[in-house]
């Protein structure tokens, strides 16, 4: 997809390598991610979530629509979890090449 901004095509590709190093270096030090009720403050939260995740769920992100104006992704995951593939909405705020927030739905 030609038009995903360069930090979201990381953190696809991190999360499909399970890298939740790499994952994480995509978010800014005090962004906030907010997943299944849940938020996550600052990197080092968000690295434990996503490991957490890729180990339950193996997640695989493949994007199928990316609105540059809303800064929204549509993307069908795949994994470990009842219901896969799912498509979700993932809502980002970016700001100089970094993830400052992340909203999943």
């Amino acid at each position: 997809m030609s038009n995903l901004p360069k930090v979201v095509a990381s953190l696809i590709e991190a999360q499909n390598n399970y890298d939740s190093i790499e994952f994480s270096k995509c978010f800014a030090e005090t962004a906030i991610v907010h997943d299944e009720g849940h938020k996550y403050n600052g990197r080092k939260e968000i690295k434990s979530w996503i490991e957490g995740a890729n180990d339950t769920y193996k997640t695989i992100m493949q994007p199928v629509e990316y609105l540059e104006d809303s800064q929204k992704l549509k993307a069908k995951i795949s994994g470990n979890f009842p219901g896969s593939p799912l498509v979700l909405t993932y809502q980002f705020d970016i700001k100089d090449d970094q993830i400052h927030s992340l909203k999943i739905v």
